[in-house]
């Protein structure tokens, strides 16, 4: 059954999947034209945000890993405040239509469920995730935050498709400049039956589309402006302990 909103809008459906279309032929040219190894290969060099893209293809992976990074306004504070909003990654991350917190097992590790809008005529996602957290010392001034997929976490939700991958890497630098410097690896597995254009695109496309969400959700009011209770200690260039 189509989704309602795509029912009341189907002139625009229409119009997306022929644009959607047309962009996997572009990435179809794109894999002849650029064979992707195991090293990393560039996908995207915006030098207006600041953010480059990378992929590559990893032995004995079905599909690409991705490489993210970027320097980005924003403090230690509001990222931490971010990443443990769990009922407003719609407002940043990728296709998100809904999340919220399952489990917080300790102020450092989180179980969290998420459902992704997929690209028209393919299922929607859902994944639960396991979110641990390593704060910053006097010798470590940077964060890190890995994400892995917990498929078995709680029971499926039909007609969402479960994901069997949604695992990341990231690291968080506070610089002297007021920014953050960002570098986030991972790998996405959307479970199912996914045809390559769709696989592609959401490749191409997720990885640079989150990082622009939190550039923009770093430098909102409501997280700059917050008094909420960090769960743990963090610091700035210019306050490292």
């Amino acid at each position: 059954m189509l989704k309602p909103l795509k029912l009341l809008a189907l002139p625009l459906c229409l119009l997306l999947a022929t644009t959607s279309a047309q962009a996997a032929r572009d990435d179809d040219l794109d894999d002849l034209q650029t064979k992707l190894t195991n090293q990393w290969t560039m996908v995207k060099n915006d030098q207006r945000h600041g953010l480059k893209t990378f992929a590559k293809q990893e032995d004995g992976k079905r599909f690409r890993s991705f490489k993210v990074e970027a320097n980005l306004e924003g403090d230690m504070a509001s990222f931490v405040r971010m990443i443990t909003d769990f009922d407003n990654y719609k407002k940043w991350s990728w296709q998100v239509l809904e999340s919220r917190l399952l489990k917080k097992a300790s102020p450092t590790e989180y179980y969290f469920y998420v459902t992704h809008d997929a690209p028209y005529g393919v299922p929607d996602r859902d994944i639960i995730l396991r979110m641990i957290i390593e704060p910053q010392s006097p010798n470590r001034p940077f964060l890190t935050v890995k994400f892995n997929a917990v498929p078995d976490y709680m029971p499926e939700r039909p007609p969402f498709v479960r994901m069997l991958a949604e695992d990341m890497s990231a690291k968080i630098t506070p610089l002297a400049n007021g920014k953050l410097h960002i570098i986030n690896e991972g790998y996405v597995d959307p479970g199912g039956a996914m045809p390559s254009w769709s696989i592609n695109f959401v490749q191409r496309n997720a990885p640079y589309s989150t990082l622009l969400g939190m550039g923009r959700r770093l430098k909102s009011d409501e997280l700059i402006s917050s008094k909420a209770p960090l769960p743990f200690a963090v610091y700035n260039a210019d306050n490292l302990p």
